[in-house]
């Protein structure tokens, strides 16, 4: 299990328990892949030492409720815009529990707040053009 404030631009294999604060209104997007539509909305999640983003999908977003602590397995964080985000993937899950392992929740650490600076494909250096 790892705490929220631990958590860096680089972290996968996440497994966390946190609870949900508040959810942005969805929006529309359409995918760049194969022109699919999807709702999406991000979802303001904290336990004792930070808050972050988390990514929500399609279903997921009305699966979740305000005030609902979740565990999740298997996430990953990702940049979005050079900010954190805390996204569940394919590969990702949670479930709700009864009851947070913490007694409250750290706002003021807010890790999408903060600004990194994204590399981009090809590890810092401009594609090769022939």
């Amino acid at each position: 299990m790892v705490k929220v404030g631990d958590l860096t631009q680089y972290s996968r294999s996440v497994n966390t328990v946190v609870k949900v604060i508040s959810k942005t209104e969805p929006r529309d997007v359409t995918s760049r892949a194969d022109q699919s539509a999807h709702k999406v909305c991000e979802a303001l999640v904290a336990d004792d030492t930070g808050s972050v983003y988390m990514t929500l999908w399609d279903e997921k977003i009305d699966e979740l409720e305000d005030d609902s602590v979740i565990g999740i397995t298997n996430g990953y964080i990702n940049l979005f815009r050079g900010s954190i985000r805390l996204n569940l993937g394919r590969y990702g899950s949670y479930e709700v529990l009864e009851e947070a392992p913490f007694e409250d929740v750290n706002l003021d650490n807010n890790l999408s707040s903060k600004v990194f600076e994204q590399r981009d494909r090809y590890g810092g250096r401009p594609p090769r053009r022939y």
